[in-house]
């Protein structure tokens, strides 16, 4: 998975977007643990973006 965060949102929401009806399916495919998936998230978050469970992707 992608370091850089811009990266890493590209990488997400592709996989979103392609193969994944959500966030906790994506992280689960992948063995994802929850505090991964909670860092992941904080570092997009530190980047701006945030995570729209409506839209299924990073925002």
């Amino acid at each position: 998975m992608p370091e850089d965060p811009i990266m890493l949102f590209s990488y997400l929401n592709t996989k979103l977007r392609d193969n994944y009806s959500s966030l906790e399916a994506l992280a689960d495919d992948m063995g994802i643990s929850a505090q991964e998936l909670d860092e992941i998230k904080k570092k997009l978050s530190d980047a701006g973006f945030s995570y729209d469970e409506k839209r299924n992707q990073f925002v």
